[in-house]
């Protein structure tokens, strides 16, 4: 595996799977991403958060977990292989993770969570069948 660190944050490829991935996390929240290698290029050791934020936000997000005093603590799944994705990862949950319902409904609904919608509506399929049999 091949990183890439900065403060905040830490990007991975993963020679085996073949596959980008990264870590941001601070103070409130914690993010995992499925990143391109033209995400991974853009990021330099010792970027800083707020310069690697702009990068790593057009990957897709896996995980996200926000503590940030605004509410109660929670945590979303988007991609249910994030620990094979970023077996790495040190995942932080402080949080009820939200269920597959709101979180289907969340990706449809916000644009930037378009990156979700193919993978998520084909575990919805599954799950659908799963139910119906």
């Amino acid at each position: 595996m091949q990183f890439k660190k900065g403060d905040g944050w830490i990007a991975c490829f993963d020679e085996e799977q073949g596959i980008y991935t990264a870590q941001r996390s601070g103070p409130g929240y914690y993010n995992l991403y499925e990143i391109t290698k033209e995400i991974f290029d853009a990021l330099s050791d010792g970027m800083d958060d707020w310069d690697s934020y702009h990068i790593l936000k057009d990957g897709r997000d896996l995980y996200m977990d926000v503590n940030d005093r605004c509410g109660p603590p929670y945590t979303i799944i988007f991609d249910h292989d994030y620990e094979k994705l970023c077996p790495w990862a040190s995942v932080k949950q402080s949080g009820k993770v939200w269920p597959d319902e709101l979180t289907d409904a969340a990706v449809e609904i916000f644009e930037s969570e378009k990156n979700n919608r193919e993978q998520r509506r084909k575990k919805r399929e599954e799950r659908n069948k799963q139910k119906d049999q």
